[in-house]
């Protein structure tokens, strides 16, 4: 949390609950990825929506984690770009799961889960590029449908979605956004990354000159494109009303 190798992880816990519930406090859901499988167990409480990362769809572990967890959940497709290790995660994620894990007072036990009913599949491109087209979310839906699961895609206008082009990601919504006014009910949301202020910026030791609401990991939209975008699928989606 202070950005500056002291890895404080407890403090950096507190913080993050701290935060989450501040934002629920004034109505606003919450979501994050979740990249371990112990952190949950510390916010899980205070989250709505989740995602499983393109580094670990195929990870077991993950698979059973999700399967415990009580909020709906994305799964990414992998970073080449295939769409079939996150339905296979999916059909993972739905079903019972017995594994090693943690208490809420940090003891090892073991773990039964019921299966998250509420698991899909998001859609964030690949190393052989986009993949929020019409072509690829037909293909993806033909998975859905093969694994016996009801097609629910999220796009990621983002990473591989956008080349990692922070200025091309309203241009990947604007195509989803057409599908849905298309017909295409198998869309059921997308994810921006977005901050204050757009673009990112190296992060320095100890924070030293970072800019506030400039993002250190990637490329971000400003707020006033977020707005527009936000006001656009809103349009789109209501017919304006």
């Amino acid at each position: 949390p202070k950005l500056d190798g002291s890895n404080d992880i407890s403090l950096g816990l507190r913080m993050a609950r701290r935060i989450l519930g501040d934002i629920l406090d004034i109505g606003l859901p919450t979501a994050t990825e979740l990249l371990d499988p112990v952190t949950p167990q510390y916010i899980a409480d205070l989250v709505c929506w989740s995602a499983i990362g393109a580094r670990t769809v195929e990870s077991q572990i993950h698979r059973q984690m999700a399967s415990g967890l009580s909020m709906p959940l994305g799964f990414k497709n992998a970073t080449d770009g295939s769409v079939a290790p996150a339905v296979n995660a999916i059909r993972a994620a739905t079903r019972g799961h017995t594994f090693l894990g943690i208490t809420l007072k940090g003891e090892a036990a073991i773990v039964s889960t019921r299966g998250n009913p509420d698991c899909h599949v998001v859609l964030r491109g690949g190393s052989t590029g986009p993949n929020f087209d019409a072509a690829s979310l037909s293909k993806a839906r033909k998975l859905h449908e093969k694994a016996r699961l009801k097609p629910a895609l999220l796009v990621d206008c983002s990473h591989d979605n956008s080349g990692k082009d922070p200025d091309r990601q309203p241009d990947a919504l604007e195509a989803v956004l057409a599908q849905i006014e298309g017909g295409d009910r198998s869309i059921i949301g997308f994810m921006l990354e977005s901050n204050l202020l757009g673009g990112n910026q190296p992060l320095t030791p100890g924070g030293a000159g970072l800019k506030r609401g400039v993002s250190i990991t990637d490329g971000c939209i400003d707020w006033d494109t977020t707005e527009r975008c936000i006001r656009s699928a809103y349009t789109a989606v209501t017919g304006g009303f």
